[in-house]
């Protein structure tokens, strides 16, 4: 497996609005002419940038290769000139319809994990969160995770990303380990008898925190197992639950700890974490104890990752959720839409997987045996997710505040593709995180109520340079789709994109044509939600928009 490597695009694919420039540069079949302006035009860009350009080729789709004048011999040399700025000048020539970065495409990462196949949280465009092609530019090395929980116990799917942590459980019964406080983070079980832990009936040992370690960070692409989101990172197991839970006052040191900041009479972390994950709660207002232990880890750099609970009420009185500064998660299914028990409300940001997760487990249902894995359901189990996509962009950006992390992955979750009311302002998605931490800003979603019904058309009017933006949830086993504009007056072009917004220069389908018929048949066609753009090249008015499946 190899690491995926930024390389330098090579050279600009440039399509001009005039027929001249469109004709297809093909040696004796192209008209003097037209090979004479494209030149004229190359001449001109050279001249104005100070670099020496040359044409290369045209393409199939009507658009011409140019790049720049290579004297190293290196043709896909890393001394490339700054090309997006080229790209910039040439987008204010209004003869220029579109200009787009040579980019250089490698192989997207696939885990060869035995059971990957089953983590569609991962890579399902509905439900998931849009990981795969995130793990190409970032894996969350270097960057060290905090896991709030039980503990954990030994897994082979675990043991290489787990770092030294510690055990802030102080009460010696609960903590099972005969002594309280220690350096051994091992989970020695959470199992209690009937009518222990104010509950009536038996409950085993959950292993929860291995659960949450495995998502996180499980050993990935070793032909075994599960894959986690930030499988380049490193796991700190932070014990601060046993029997019945656990305290505020054990919490809240673990907190600070988990941070690198000083507890007393407990050695200080070696490896400070820049995400804290935790899968935890209560009911109550945040409280002086919470809400300070919290912006001391800020404070240090951490992002705090919290889940926002599983009673399907206003975790406005869950904490720590409510608490100022936390990223607080939401749960949504496979479908995309609400987890029924998840909490939800103003005080939640982002959502992410939490019903039918697999990860890292123990079969005891006391003490330790033998290894596993299992689904679990819970906001507990969609935290991880995020605290993991925190991680990679972490990695991207290592002088990043916990309040960008925030920003970034609040600002690119992407549309619900079913009704989750205070959930945040969408699933997160990792791809999109990371274009938005590198100081990308991803498009907007579109505004509620923007939403496309079957062969139902939307009258829309745009000023210059302004965007309408749609989506539209495909089901599966649709053999035909396909989004048209028509009628009206102006200018306007049609943007298609699956998963994710569509960009002026990122799109499954853009038709490249003057006026208001412009129509994209979609071939390979994805169960999950489509986005679309109606941007105005020039003002425009009573265009209709309209996406099309079958069978209806």
């Amino acid at each position: 497996m190899r690491e995926a490597v930024q390389l330098p695009a090579q050279g600009l694919i440039v399509k001009y609005r005039d027929g001249a420039a469109a004709a297809e540069l093909r040696g004796s079949d192209a008209s003097f002419a037209a090979r004479t302006r494209v030149m004229q035009r190359l001449e001109a860009l050279s001249a104005r940038s100070g670099t020496p350009l040359k044409h290369v080729r045209a393409l199939a789709i009507g658009a011409q290769l140019i790049d720049v004048v290579e004297t190293s011999g290196d043709t896909r040399s890393t001394r490339k000139p700054d090309l997006a700025a080229l790209a910039e000048q040439l987008r204010q020539d209004p003869e220029v319809l579109s200009v787009e970065l040579n980019a250089m495409m490698q192989p997207l990462l696939t885990p060869n994990d035995t059971r990957y196949p089953e983590q569609w949280h991962y890579f399902e465009a509905t439900g998931g969160i849009n990981a795969v092609p995130a793990w190409d530019r970032a894996r969350g090395t270097g960057v060290a995770v905090a896991i709030i929980d039980t503990g954990i116990v030994p897994h082979s799917d675990l043991n290489a990303n787990v770092l030294p942590g510690y055990d802030f459980v102080s009460d010696a019964a609960a903590a099972r380990d005969g002594n309280g406080r220690d350096s051994n983070p091992r989970d020695e079980g959470d199992w209690s008898l009937a009518g222990e832990c104010g509950r009536p009936t038996a409950a085993n040992s959950s292993w929860h925190g291995t659960h949450v370690a495995g998502t996180v960070a499980a050993v990935t692409n070793n032909a075994a197992g599960v894959a986690g989101v930030a499988f380049g990172a490193k796991i700190v197991p932070v014990r601060a639950l046993a029997k019945c839970g656990g305290t505020l006052a054990d919490i809240a040191d673990a907190i600070v700890w988990s941070a690198g900041g000083s507890v007393p009479g407990v050695p200080a972390n070696a490896n400070p974490a820049k995400v804290i994950n935790m899968s935890l709660g209560g009911s109550g207002a945040c409280g002086t104890t919470y809400q300070t232990a919290i912006n001391t880890a800020r404070s240090l750099g951490a992002a705090v990752v919290v889940a926002a609970g599983n009673s399907n009420v206003d975790a406005v009185n869950a904490r720590p959720a409510n608490c100022t500064g936390v990223i607080t998660v939401a749960a949504t299914t496979r479908s995309g839409g609400k987890a029924s028990f998840s909490n939800f409300g103003t005080v939640v940001d982002v959502a992410a997987p939490g019903a039918g997760i697999l990860s890292t487990l123990n079969s005891g249902t006391t003490v330790p045996a033998a290894e596993s894995y299992a689904s679990y359901n819970g906001t507990s189990m969609a935290t991880p997710h995020v605290a993991g996509v925190a991680a990679l962009l972490f990695q991207a950006k290592p002088t990043a505040t916990p309040t960008e992390i925030e920003t970034a992955l609040r600002n690119s979750a992407r549309v619900f593709p079913q009704a989750c009311s205070g959930c945040g302002t969408g699933i997160v998605d990792a791809n999109a995180a990371l274009t938005a931490i590198s100081g990308t800003t991803p498009p907007p979603p579109p505004p509620a109520g923007n939403v496309l019904q079957n062969n139902v058309g939307r009258v829309i009017s745009g000023a210059t340079g302004t965007d309408n933006r749609f989506t539209m949830v495909v089901p599966a086993g649709r053999t035909s789709l396909s989004f048209s504009i028509s009628g009206g007056t102006g200018d306007a072009d049609l943007y298609v994109r699956f998963g994710t917004a569509p960009t002026t220069t990122t799109y499954d389908c853009r038709p490249f044509r003057s006026g208001n018929t412009e129509t994209c048949t979609i071939t390979n066609i994805q169960a999950g939600t489509y986005h679309v753009n109606v941007r105005a090249y020039s003002a425009y008015s009573n265009v209709t928009l309209v996406g099309r499946y079958t069978p209806q």
